[in-house]
């Protein structure tokens, strides 16, 4: 890791996947979920551990991650995540694949909008919820398992708020699951001394943040996805 990420609290050795409690008796143990996504998933600011690496570290279960930082899900160049999901030829089955929605396409590409087909050859893909929509589609195709999206928690910013408002229809039409951290307000209810500790930036997580704030929640929505109704009690913990 970087030394000017060392120097966060946050990303202190104590909060590493290497030092996190297994959880006795997890649902998910021996599972295996595929994670697509750009630097949140990746780790960026975490020293590329990021709640897929705590997931795994705490439930003994497999998480692959295909992540890239600074890129977008609209298929704008060579890493976008139309292309990379399109060139991995790992004979992998996971049991749920999940998609992080990029605070890059906000930045740098046409949002699009909800097609009424579901045939992938009629999405735009280069248009973040046109690439959406295929990734579902393609993911579905490839892999057979349950698909769902997931958003960043909240930051000010009008087109990331866009692209989670026309989530939310994607994921209606298609009967996925949309992680919506973006318009969760009990989730976003962090002390300012948390989310010191928790975020590098407004939207990066640090070590902390993953294994304390992020990894619970994901741990609770895939056990849902697994078909394990009613689970809880999954706890931040190192």
């Amino acid at each position: 890791m970087e030394e000017e990420l060392r120097a966060f609290e946050g990303n202190a050795e104590r909060y590493s996947a290497g030092n996190a409690r297994p959880l006795p008796e997890s649902p998910l143990k021996g599972k295996t979920f595929y994670f697509l996504g750009s630097s949140v998933t990746l780790g960026s600011a975490s020293g590329e551990e990021s709640f897929a690496d705590f997931i795994a570290a705490r439930n003994g279960c497999a998480c692959i991650k295909n992540a890239v930082s600074g890129t977008t899900l609209a298929d704008t160049g060579e890493t976008s995540y139309v292309r990379r999901l399109l060139s991995d030829a790992r004979p992998v089955r996971p049991d749920v694949f999940v998609c992080q929605l990029s605070t890059n396409d906000a930045a740098s590409a046409p949002l699009g909008d909800v097609s009424p087909s579901f045939d992938g050859r009629d999405f735009l893909k280069g248009t973040t919820i046109g690439a959406a929509e295929y990734i579902i589609y393609e993911a579905r195709r490839r892999y057979a398992c349950p698909v769902a999206f997931y958003s960043s928690p909240y930051f000010e910013n009008e087109r990331y708020a866009a692209a989670v408002s026309l989530m939310r229809k994607v994921a209606e039409k298609w009967k996925i699951r949309l992680i919506d951290l973006y318009s969760d307000g009990t989730f976003n209810a962090v002390s300012p001394e948390k989310r010191a500790l928790y975020m590098h930036d407004e939207i990066h997580p640090l070590r902390a943040g993953y294994l304390e704030w992020w990894t619970p929640r994901f741990e609770a929505e895939l056990a849902a996805l697994c078909g394990f109704s009613g689970v809880c009690g999954f706890s931040g913990g190192h």
